[in-house]
């Protein structure tokens, strides 16, 4: 008796009866910060480095505080030149090297690139303010040699003029500042540099303003020579921007305007719907959602629509003739199942067949047909056949796409009627919400169909195609015959519209189980 619950609870279980079950959470701008900030913090705890050194180093690593921690005790000095905090070994000065040895403390490694040459005492990791996003510390100020803190020679350099290499302008050695490279420019020449670099919307990869040099401008410098509120508003948004995008658990949200970020632990192609603005999306790549497609196809096939829609929609017309009457027709529903209003012929909008025909089980005009000969004819018959391979799936991408459109128009005008029956006391809106319920479950399914379409067109012939192309054309058939019943939904069963619904889902479902892929 036990196994058998065990076993209900498993069929029960959406994880494994749903294909599109995805687990994530969606979290405002305040509970992100407080998240990145509590790496920071305990990457600084784990290393006594300071916050500044451990956001760079989180930054470049994905967040990933173990990879980071591992990378700094194997060779420190490696690290830091990776992450553009130091220059290579061969173009700083030799102050400014940490020892390599696994043994090396962590703090002196945060030390050594601090390197700061002022006359007042160096903070200590200890002694840094707490890890808020958006404040670094890793600069030097005045030039780049290092006297002995409080004595006589440090008052020396620090009021000791030097001419700025990028304005020509003399100054006082306490006007200048340096990264770790050595470099040194005057503060009004770095400001002014801050701010053309944040105005082209440029924060975290900030660099030296010295020619051939790439070590990172930290947050620090920037924040302490850049002025202007607005100015460090907008590097501060950057910057967080850039610390989202470079942790593989966050997502921003594509919706205009929208403001939450998702988070989930499983870095895959799934639906993400963001619960402030109802956008969808998919969670790996950040585009609408594309099952059963992978991101890389879809990435491909939308580059392809690009650049030859134009061709397509050149050759392909809004409007077709009856093949029975020729009478001009012109869609003005979802539904591919066409009747033409002069001769009331049947027959479907793609192929122009007898929709009688359409009834078995193998739905033909969404498959493809290659010629078998196409490799021996020559490269404009090949390139016209390849034409018409794209023409064909275009034409049922695109036309899905209008059909959700148009059936959005049909449930419109189905809303207004049953609001009428409502008002004249034919039941209530409950009573009528099966409709409703039916149009969602449309929608879905036809989306998940256009999708169908790159994912077919990508695919080689094989067994395997074969097979999905069968599913695929299962799946086209229920969807037209659920449009059909709904857009009669007053003339139709109640019991028959609900088995549609059943029948529908369920070859979507398992369309989705075979060809969705589920990994990261």
């Amino acid at each position: 008796m036990r196994r058998g619950e065990d076993c209900d609870v498993e069929r029960l279980d959406p994880k494994k009866t749903d294909p599109e079950y995805f687990e994530y959470e969606c979290l405002t701008v305040e509970e992100v910060e407080k998240l990145l900030n509590e790496s920071v913090e305990k990457l600084n705890t784990i290393l006594q480095i300071t916050p500044s050194l451990a956001k760079v180093l989180l930054l470049e690593h994905q967040w990933m505080n173990q990879v980071v921690v591992d990378k700094y005790r194997q060779n420190a000095n490696t690290l830091l030149v990776e992450t553009r905090i130091k220059p290579p070994c061969n173009n700083t000065d030799p102050s400014l090297e940490v020892d390599s040895a696994p043994s090396t403390s962590a703090a002196a490694a945060a030390a050594a690139v601090t390197s700061s040459t002022t006359s007042s005492t160096t903070a200590s990791p200890s002694a840094m303010p707490p890890p808020i996003v958006g404040t670094l510390s890793t600069y030097s100020k005045s030039p780049t040699s290092t006297p002995t803190i409080g004595s006589s020679s440090s008052l020396t350099q620090q009021y000791r003029s030097q001419m700025c290499p990028v304005c020509a302008t003399v100054q006082l050695g306490d006007k200048f500042y340096s990264l770790s490279c050595g470099h040194s420019f005057c503060k009004d020449c770095w400001s002014m540099y801050f701010e053309t670099q944040i105005f082209l919307g440029i924060s975290t990869q900030i660099g030296c303003m010295a020619q051939m040099c790439n070590v990172r401008v930290p947050e620090d410098l920037v924040l302490t020579l850049v002025t202007r509120a607005v100015m460090r508003e907008k590097y501060q948004q950057f910057a967080f921007r850039d610390y989202v995008k470079s942790h593989p658990e966050l997502r921003f949200c594509p919706g205009p305007n929208c403001q939450i970020i998702v988070r989930s632990r499983e870095i895959a192609p799934k639906r993400t719907v963001c619960t402030a603005c109802g956008t969808s999306f998919c969670f790996k790549c950040n585009m609408d959602y594309h099952a059963p497609t992978d991101c890389q196809v879809i990435r491909k096939w939308l580059t392809k629509c690009a650049d030859d829609s134009e061709t397509a929609n050149y050759i392909s017309a809004n409007t077709k003739d009856c093949p029975k009457c020729h009478i001009c027709i012109e869609k003005n529903g979802g539904c591919n199942h066409m009747q033409c209003f002069n001769c009331k012929y049947d027959f479907c909008w793609m192929c122009l067949g007898d929709w009688k025909t359409h009834g078995s089980e193998y739905y033909e005009c969404s498959r493809y047909k290659d010629n078998p000969n196409i490799a021996n004819e020559s490269v404009h018959v090949q390139a016209r056949e390849a034409l018409k391979k794209y023409l064909h799936y275009y034409e049922r991408w695109e036309n899905h796409s209008k059909s959700m459109q148009l059936e959005q128009q049909t449930l419109d005008r189905l809303r207004q009627r049953i609001n009428e029956k409502v008002m004249n006391g034919r039941g209530t809106w409950i009573d009528w919400q099966y409709l409703f319920n039916a149009a969602a479950l449309l929608a879905k399914c036809r989306y998940t169909l256009q999708y169908t379409y790159p994912y077919a067109y990508f695919m080689e012939s094989g067994s395997r195609k074969d097979l999905f192309e069968y599913q695929q054309a299962q799946l086209e058939a229920e969807i037209e015959n659920l449009s059909w019943k709904i857009e009669r939904a007053e003339t139709t069963d109640l019991g028959d519209l609900e088995n549609q619904m059943d029948i529908a889902e369920k070859r979507r479902t398992t369309l989705l189980k075979d060809f969705f892929p589920v990994e990261a």
